[in-house]
């Protein structure tokens, strides 16, 4: 027998050398990872300081090459073999660090079931291990069995009671998944009860609550949460948040009151400061902007929220003058509040000063929307040509940037109705970077402009097969063949899968009012270009709306849709078709 101490270190370096698996190149044409559904999410508050229980197995050479096969496996995007030895392997040895990276392989490869016995395994054989209950609890939960769930979720809770308010404040995540949330609810609810006096329990409730669509029992655990700890902002954000759903006004009168008896609450004043400029009332929250600055005089992070607040109500010089001073602090990400210093600048039409500012950025986040921007002055002021030569200069730190600045190098061209010349340069990006979904969408965008109709068509149909959630590519195929009167059933099977993927997106509830015209079902079409137009006033959906009411009969409404919009949008040319078709 190999001495249990050497089988101990043997199998945690064999282990621990395998945890840490390098990203695997993806296959052209495999759709991206955001595509794919991810696993069950559970979220771990710390690592488990603990010794689990082990056998007295041993290491023996078969036994070492079958978890060296199994890894290899994973490394070669082989799951089902992977899976199956790693199984086998747990089932066999009862060892729980066999069992947990069977469950966590498992797991990563969507197997769900094998995921299940594999942390089943691994909770024989280390009672104790709370990590291996809650997955257990997340896999059931993921396979739509509350009830089973339930007790694995109490003992959860009920091991580390020091830290069952963070518990608490994990459920939810951990719930996420289940589609019947009131089902959820009353899980959730059933928990908290256990822990009267834990508000954390009260406010998970209360997210349950708002999540199964019960605001008033979300605002009453919200408020119950508040009773147990008054002073805590996490709750009162909640509360004014399910008070916004109804109204704006009683949200602000919440929070003011609430500052008044908690005057340090940074975050509710910044939340206060945020409502009182959606609300318009800009004085009151220019006070509330002073008073952060004046208690945080050093702190960045709030200087940088004041001058995002202050953007946003167009106060655009007490905007300047805090990304300046956040800019002195030290911040963090000097570079967005260089950004935002050049945006600020681009809208007060100071464009050297925005130009000076956009230059800076040179990396981060928003480098490629600054030289967007850069470029975008430069062709306002009819420079064309040196704006694309500074978008082609830009250096880009990937593939998703590069395609980035081939997109804004197209939107100038858009911009400047040089369609033939967009279509041809996303033509050549997407030779270089072929099923990239962005340029497939474009392209097929700017192939309708000049009338290729086969490509947008080819284009759509392969970012479908690429992402088949992609809502847009649906819509704007549907879309074409609806407008152009042409395979209009095909066009509404296409719609409606897009709708169905975003159900309150204001352009595909354009488009399926639109088709539903095309169909003759006039009254159907007018309740969706409805729904569209109050979400988004756009100008083309309001084209279409009108041109639905016109012949309708309705045609004082039409006149008035039409003649609001084109005072906002007086050169658009689908408004300008539509009114000169119906008002000669």
């Amino acid at each position: 027998m190999i001495p249990r101490s050497f089988i101990v270190l043997s199998a945690c370096a064999v282990l621990a050398a395998c945890a840490q698996q390098p990203t695997q190149p993806r296959p052209a044409g495999e759709p991206p990872e955001a595509a794919k559904a991810p696993p069950p999410r559970v979220v771990v508050a710390k690592p488990e300081a603990r010794k689990a229980p082990l056998p007295d197995v041993e290491l023996s050479e078969e036994l070492l090459f079958r978890m060296m096969l199994a890894e290899v496996a994973v490394q070669r995007g082989q799951p089902h073999i992977a899976v199956q030895t790693y199984l086998e392997l747990a089932r066999e040895t009862r060892d729980p660090r066999l069992a947990q990276r069977a469950t966590e392989v498992a797991w990563n490869a969507r197997f769900t079931s094998a995921a299940l016995e594999a942390a089943g395994i691994w909770l024989q054989a280390d009672p104790g291990s709370q990590r291996a209950r809650q997955i257990i609890a997340a896999l059931l939960v993921d396979q739509s069995q509350l009830d089973e769930a339930r007790p694995h979720l109490e003992k959860w809770l009920a091991a580390d009671r020091s830290n069952v308010g963070a518990s608490f404040l994990q459920l939810n995540a951990l719930l996420a998944r289940h589609q019947d949330k009131v089902a959820v609810y009353r899980l959730v609810r059933a928990l908290a009860m256990g822990y009267p006096d834990v508000p954390e329990a009260r406010l998970s409730a209360a997210q349950a609550a708002w999540n199964a669509e019960d605001q008033q029992a979300s605002l009453d655990e919200a408020r119950a949460a508040l009773k147990l700890r008054p002073d805590w902002e996490l709750a009162a954000l909640f509360v004014a948040q399910v008070l916004a759903r109804r109204s704006n006004e009683e949200a602000i009168a919440y929070l003011g009151g609430f500052l008044q008896e908690h005057s340090k609450a940074r975050d509710v004043r910044l939340n206060y400061a945020r409502l009182l400029v959606n609300a318009k009332q800009y004085a009151e929250a220019r006070k509330q902007f002073e008073v952060l600055v004046g208690e945080y005089p050093k702190n960045a992070d709030v200087g940088m929220a004041v001058a995002l607040l202050a953007i946003q109500s167009s106060d655009y010089d007490a905007a300047e003058t805090q990304l300046k001073r956040v800019l002195e602090l030290n911040y963090k990400d000097p570079d967005v509040a260089r950004f935002y210093l050049g945006q600020l600048n681009e809208e007060r039409k100071r464009f050297d000063e925005a130009l000076k500012w956009y230059s800076g950025v040179t990396q981060g986040e928003q480098y490629v929307n600054a030289q967007s921007r850069y470029a975008g002055i430069l062709a306002k002021q009819g420079k064309l040509p040196e704006a694309r030569r500074h978008l082609q200069a830009a250096t880009a730190q990937s593939n998703q940037q590069r395609v980035q600045l081939t997109q804004a190098e197209a939107q100038l061209l858009r911009d400047a109705s040089q369609y033939q010349a967009a279509f041809e340069l996303l033509g050549q990006a997407l030779e270089k970077l072929p099923n990239t979904p962005d340029l497939l969408y474009d392209h097929a965008m700017a192939a309708e402009k000049v009338d290729r109709l086969d490509v947008l068509e080819v284009n759509l149909k392969q970012l479908i097969k690429l992402r088949p959630d992609y809502a847009h590519a649906y819509n704007a195929l549907g879309y074409t063949f609806a407008d152009r009167n042409q395979r209009i059933e095909e066009a509404y099977a296409l719609i409606e899968q897009a709708l169905k993927l975003a159900p309150e997106d204001p352009f595909i509830l354009d488009s399926m009012g639109w088709v539903l015209y095309r169909m003759g079902r006039n009254e159907d079409g007018l309740s969706y270009l409805q729904r569209a137009f109050k979400q988004r006033p756009d100008p083309e959906i309001a084209a279409h709306l009108g041109e639905v009411l016109w012949v309708l009969g309705q045609r004082d409404e039409a006149r008035k849709i039409w003649a609001e919009s084109l005072k906002d949008h007086p050169n658009n040319n689908a408004l300008q078709n539509s009114v000169k078709r119906f008002l000669p």
